[in-house]
Formats: C-alpha cells, structure tokens, sequence
C-alpha cells in the first residue's frame, strides 16, 4: 500500500512544530517574492550576523584537512596552539574526521566534558555518564524515548515551552502535563503549581515520570534561583520523577543578580538522600552562548544517579545511530577546553567571546525597553538565553478580526507583523501560554547596529495595528 496522508503514523500527524511553523514558511515564501525577511523566529546567530570564533574553527579546519598539517607553511597560517590541538584532536580518532567513533562519543572528548562539569560544579563527573550527541535536541530526544512507555505516560513541562518538548512527546505518544510559569513574577516557577499539576494528571489515570526544566529559559529568558532549583530537587525526590534539566543557555547571562547555577551543582551541594538517590540529565550543547554553531550539531547530556542497566540500555538506543557527528564532537571538546591564559589564542578567544557576550547584553535591554515603549505591550527583562516573549494584549477587534480570518489571535497579529515589517517571530500560542492571553518570541540576535530600527519599525506597526482594531470593550490580560 502506498504511503498516503491518511495512512501516516497518527503520532506524526499530531506533532506541532512552531519554530519552523506557519510564520517561517509565510516568510519564506515572501523571501522567494524579493521581501527582505529578518529571521528572529529561531536562535540561530550566525544566521544573523554572528561571526564564528576563531580559534575553534581553526582547529577544526585542520582536523577536516589534515594534510595542512604537513605543509611545511601551516606555522604562518595557523597558530601554534591550534596546530596543536587540531594533533591532539586527530589522536583521538580511529581515522580522522571520517571515522565512526563510539556510539558515545570518542572517550578523550567526553573526558573533556566532565573535566569541564567538575570544574564548573566542584564535584566528580563520569565520562562513562556522558553522551555526546548530534546538538542537545538529539539527546532530549533519545532519554524521552527511554521514558515514555505509552500514552498513560506523563512529562512535566513548563508553559510557555520550548516545542522540542511538546513536539517529541506527541511523536513518541506520551502525554504532555503542563505547569505554568507566572509572567507577574517574572516567569518564576512555584511548587504549589507543580503538584497541583501532577494530581490533576494522576486522577485522569497519566503516570507523571519526568520534569522538565529549561534553565535560563525559553521562550521565557528568566533565570532560576538557587532556591527554586532545590525546591524542584525536592519536588522531584517527592515524587520519584527524572529531572530533564535544559541548561543549553548557560553562557548566556544578561544580569549579575541571578547567574547560572547547574541543577547537578545545586544537587550535589543538597547531599544525601537527595544527592544520592535523584536521577537528573542535564543537556548542553555548542549552538548557542557566545559559540552559535548550531549547524555544527553538537551537544552533550550528563546522567546522574541511574542504575548501571539503564545506562546499557540508553547506551544501546545511541548506537542504533553507530556515532555522533564527529567535527561537531571537535567543537564540543573545545567549547569545554578554550584556550586558557597564556595560550597563544587566548587573548583573541577572550576577546571575540566577551564582545559577544556584552554585545547580547546590550541588545537584550534595547529589546525590552522597546517592546515596553509599545501601546499594549508588556514584556519582562531577558535575563538569560537570547529571546525575548512579550505579551501583546490585543484588543477585541484584533480578536474578531483573528476569528474571521480563521487564525489563532496571536497568529493573526504575528503574521500582520510579519507582511508590514519583515520580522519573522514565533507566535506564544506555539509555547503554551494561558487562556486569553497573547505573545510572541523573538530572538535577540539581529545585529547590534540594526537593533534600533528594527524595534522603530515593530513600534510603527504595532502602534497602528492597536488603533485600527481598538475599540471601548477593552484588552485581552493575565
């Protein structure tokens, strides 16, 4: 039988992925029309701008071309220390770059990894707990099919969320269990909220095995405190559940008051029970922060606490793929091993990586000041991560405007936004958020330079969108 729409797996047919959604292929096809676009839908930096860091891709460079090694000239193109590394790198392969390695990840990177985890946290990590994987999605992907056992099965997600997430547990037929964030208190998460959450899914029958937390957040940008993460471990312990902790932005800090602070960290310092009997991955990858190689697919996640046997059977689910892409394996090692002090690169490292860095900071705060210069635009301070999720209280001619043109509300806005401007977001509606109220994503990344006028021509237009469909009934709100 031929494969046809109607035969297709049901699981597949219910996977929504916004991100790569209705807007994304309305601005494409405007792209294809000759209308420039601004692709602020995903978090993709080098597509908007970002240069890539030198040094790793030196390194890198070398490891694809390994003959350059030979060259008697390579000392006049490549530093000394990239030479190095590229050898140190090679060393590690059963046959460069186009070699398989363990389904795992070749052991010296890995190694690498928990070199770095230890040295972030202040305890041990295991090489053997660690998996490197093609970008942080890939394992997200991998331990929720390890989890998910049927349709009865539960995961805790944060709304707004991230729809790897509600994408991934359609896909594999598990039941997503939403708990909401509170935009009044900047996103923060409460417990009271978690097991009301979980009662609810328990008395329709669902068997919550996992949480999920995306630390700083997305959509959100918020940063958890070291507080709230022990009450969720607590939480977690309680109630028997795998914490999936999200940290892939972890580089990405805009504020002093609240820094990162790992979930293993917070764990380990809790001690025993907890600390001994809490199973937690922890997912990081080379995509964001001030590296930004998402095309490069590269990610890691950490267990801690599982049995021996389900790391086989986790280990064996990887190697129905034989290897994670191997350069990308490179750019891990060196994301976790930059150059240090002293090293010939080092300074230049350090100084593309805080230009960066400080650069992001800045136009986090250009972002929100100017969504909240709008009329009916509210939006909290990105803290972390490279988003920021305004909440757009739309008024109720939007809104019978929306129903008559058969969109989502906050797809209808978006999409207005997108034909007027150019700007490709991400409706909240793809994240999850509460009944009758609206938002949309949006990157932080356009360029610095171009940041004022693109927030002069989101102003424009939202301006004149509320007086058009204003009238005396009042607003959409929290």
């Amino acid at each position: 039988m031929a494969l046809e729409y109607e035969s297709l797996n049901e699981n597949v047919k219910k996977c929504q992925y916004a991100v790569r959604g209705e807007l994304y292929l309305r601005a494409s096809e405007l792209q294809k029309e000759g209308k420039k676009i601004i692709f602020t839908n995903v978090g993709n930096p080098h597509a908007l701008g970002q240069k890539p860091l030198t040094f790793p891709r030196q390194v890198v460079a070398l490891c694809q071309a390994p003959f350059l090694l030979h060259d008697p000239n390579v000392g006049m193109i490549f530093p000394a220390d990239a030479i190095a590394r590229a050898k140190h790198y090679l060393s590690l392969t059963s046959g460069g770059l186009g070699a398989y390695s363990d389904s795992r990840g070749l052991p010296g990177v890995r190694k690498e990894v928990a070199e770095f985890i230890q040295r972030r946290d202040g305890y041990p990590s295991d090489p053997e707990l660690i998996f490197l994987t093609d970008g942080a999605s890939k394992g997200v992907m991998q331990i929720l099919n390890c989890v998910i056992r049927g349709e009865r099965d539960g995961i805790l997600v944060p709304v707004p969320q991230y729809p790897l997430y509600s994408a991934t547990i359609s896909l594999l037929g598990g039941s997503l269990v939403p708990y909401y964030l509170d935009e009044s208190e900047n996103w923060g998460l409460d417990v009271n909220n978690l097991r009301q959450s979980v009662a609810q899914a328990r008395s329709q029958g669902i068997s919550v095995r996992a949480m999920v937390i995306i630390n700083p957040g997305n959509p959100t940008g918020q940063c958890l405190s070291e507080a709230n993460l022990r009450e969720i471990l607590r939480f977690c312990h309680s109630e028997k559940l795998v914490l999936l902790g999200d940290e892939v932005y972890q580089q990405n800090i805009y504020q002093d008051e609240r820094p990162f602070i790992s979930s293993k960290k917070v764990l380990m310092d809790m001690g025993s029970p907890f600390s001994k009997e809490v199973q937690l991955v922890s997912f990081h990858t080379v995509s964001k922060g001030y590296w930004g190689e998402c095309g490069q697919r590269g990610g890691y996640f950490e267990m801690t606490n599982f049995p021996p046997r389900v790391v086989e059977e986790i280990y064996k689910v990887a190697s129905i793929a034989l290897s994670p892409n191997v350069s990308a394996q490179i750019f891990m090692g060196l994301m976790v091993s930059p150059p240090k002090p002293g090293d010939i690169s080092y300074d230049q490292f350090a100084r593309e990586s805080k230009g960066i860095l400080e650069s992001l900071r800045r136009r986090a705060k250009i972002m929100t000041d100017g969504f909240n210069s709008c009329k009916n635009v509210v939006c909290n301070f990105t803290e972390g991560a490279m988003y920021s999720f305004p909440q757009i209280k739309l008024p109720p001619g939007a809104l019978q405007a929306a129903k008559q043109a058969g969109k989502v509300p906050d797809v209808f806005y978006c999409l207005k936004l997108l034909e007027a401007t150019g700007i490709s977001t991400v409706p909240g509606s793809g994240f999850g958020q509460k009944e009758g109220v609206f938002h949309l994503r949006t990157t932080i990344l356009p360029a610095e330079e171009e940041m004022p006028e693109i927030m002069d021509s989101f102003k424009k237009f939202n301006d004149e969108f509320m007086t058009q469909y204003e009238n005396s009934f009042g607003y959409s709100r929290m």
